[in-house]
């Protein structure tokens, strides 16, 4: 292997990771918070012990009887599910796979592998990098980033490995190899931020047979354009939270096309029932919902793939289609076959802005590739280089979280607290 090839791991410049969230029952995630609070109503109204159970779906790792606290940042109930009766946990909005944003019940005592470790670092100044695994002969990145916390499923089937960039809330200690800022500073001869990292791994993270790698260029010039790519692309897959710039701050606008170029409905939707038929219409640039018909909706945001999928495929087979993408429809009677019955005005608004957000993305790919063929050309910070420093393999505590205890946890029961 050549030193140009020599390229690290994401893995090893982010040492720590988190494995993607376990459900264990799919009613607990929706695309609308009235289906959660409808789902939950009617598990808390079975009296009966057996048809409880047979809503809830236990498993292993829960059952009605699992005694477990909050989630860090939750303030729900404890007490053991074969008797809540209470209100619904307060539904809280998720990224589900690459660039879906769902609903989901934050609820210790629903979800088989809730990660605890991410909810403690879940703020308004974290970025979640989800690295996705390669799926052959289909396109798509190797990582997107995500505000919200992410539950880093795969609709492939090769789920991502979750890397929060803080390690503590409020935007403390980045989740990077000690010493990589001041050595990559060094070589370019300028400071080399956090923040400016974050943005260079976006920009250029790619899918090798060794996972996930980062070429890190020496040029700074060609640095600079990276980072400043890396930046666009972070807000644009955070929806605007992520501002450039910005260090982790919030705020900014949300992505919006051009005028004359923004997707609009130009047929509505039918007033009742889901659309069942959704086609593409490449010459007219539509999308086609039953009736209903989108435009302009470019080429590149209708074959825009990730996790293995074609996005908008997805985002629509979720709302549309008789069960999530992927799966067999929800048995009849379950929690999970509670779904809308007629398509909320709310799922237009975040179809439109996907659109949006998809095409202005396929934009940008030319200015990937060209970066991804000058840092191959040029000088390059080598993973070799990284280990002789020292730097790499980074030390057993980077990979580890960082320990948080400086907020309420309640725990089963409400027995105990952790502070």
């Amino acid at each position: 292997m050549t030193a140009k090839q020599d390229a690290p791991r994401l893995s090893d410049l982010m040492p720590w990771s988190v494995a993607p969230l376990r459900l264990g029952r799919s009613w607990v995630l929706a695309p609308d918070p009235a289906t959660l609070r409808a789902r939950w109503a009617a598990l808390a109204a079975a009296h009966d012990a057996a048809a409880r159970e047979r809503l809830f779906r236990p498993s292993r790792a829960r059952t009605l009887h699992s005694a477990v606290g909050q989630l860090p940042g939750q303030a729900t109930a404890t007490e053991r599910l074969y008797r809540a009766a209470g209100p619904c946990p307060e539904p809280v909005r998720v990224t589900h796979g690459p660039f879906d944003q769902q609903w989901l019940l934050p609820d210790h005592r629903l979800l088989d592998g809730a990660r605890p470790e991410l909810w403690r670092v879940a703020d308004d100044r974290q970025v979640f990098v989800v690295e996705w695994g390669q799926v052959p002969q289909v396109p798509g990145p190797a990582v997107v980033c995500s505000a919200l916390l992410p539950d880093g499923r795969s609709p492939a089937g090769r789920p991502g490995r979750i890397r929060p960039f803080y390690r503590r809330p409020g935007g403390h200690e980045p989740n990077l190899a000690p010493g990589l800022a001041a050595l990559l500073g060094r070589r370019l001869d300028r400071p080399a931020a956090p923040a400016d990292l974050l943005a260079w791994f976006v920009a250029s993270a790619r899918h090798s047979p060794d996972g996930c790698t980062v070429p890190l260029t020496a040029d700074p010039a060609l640095w600079d354009r990276g980072v400043a790519l890396g930046e666009r692309l972070l807000w644009l897959t955070t929806r605007g939270a992520h501002a450039p710039g910005a260090a982790g701050r919030r705020g900014g606008e949300r992505p919006r096309m051009p005028g004359g170029r923004r997707p609009y409905v130009r047929s509505a939707l039918p007033a009742g029932g889901l659309p069942q038929d959704v086609a593409y219409d490449p010459e007219e640039e539509a999308l086609l919902l039953g009736g209903g018909r989108i435009s302009p909706v470019p080429a590149g945001a209708w074959d825009f793939h990730a996790g293995g999928v074609r996005v908008l495929e997805a985002w629509l087979a979720e709302r549309t289609g008789p069960a999530a993408a992927g799966t067999e429809a929800p048995e009849a009677g379950s929690l999970a076959a509670l779904r809308p019955a007629n398509w909320p005005q709310e799922w237009t608004s975040e179809l439109l802005e996907l659109i949006t957000v998809l095409a202005l993305l396929d934009e940008l790919r030319p200015q990937g590739v060209q970066l991804a063929r000058e840092t191959a050309e040029g000088p390059q910070v080598t993973a070799g280089e990284l280990r002789a420093a020292g730097l790499l393999p980074a030390p057993v505590s980077a990979h580890r979280p960082a320990s948080v205890l400086d907020h309420h946890e309640e725990g089963p029961e409400g027995q105990f607290a952790l502070w």
